[in-house]
């Protein structure tokens, strides 16, 4: 048996998590998803295919296969475009008591 830690991610502040919502996300090649900002943490694994990735004011990263990202709660994610295969990632989704996911498109 072998355990290889992907990520050890530290929140930015203390947040109270009541449940965590998992969803798997397909993105078809070529698609961007555009700027966009998370009410909550976002843990993920790219599963299939390859995204363009890149967290405001960082350099953009290429997210292959067994692959781990994080967005901050607030972060403005300025990239996470499929590339030339399909995309499935899975999401995990750090929510506080009473809150459901949701996701702001700012204007570019």
């Amino acid at each position: 048996m072998t355990r290889t830690v992907l990520a050890d991610i530290t929140l930015p502040q203390v947040r109270p998590v009541e449940r965590i919502e998992t969803r798997r996300i397909r993105i078809p090649a070529g698609v961007a998803a555009g700027p966009h900002i998370h009410n909550c943490p976002v843990v993920g694994s790219i599963v299939e295919g390859s995204v363009a990735y890149q967290v405001e004011g960082e350099p953009v990263v290429v997210l292959t296969p067994g692959d781990v990202f994080y967005e901050a709660e607030g972060a403005r994610i300025t990239r996470f475009d499929a590339l030339d295969d399909d995309v499935m990632f899975i999401g995990h989704f750090l929510l506080a008591a009473g809150q459901e996911p949701e996701i702001d498109v700012p204007a570019t």
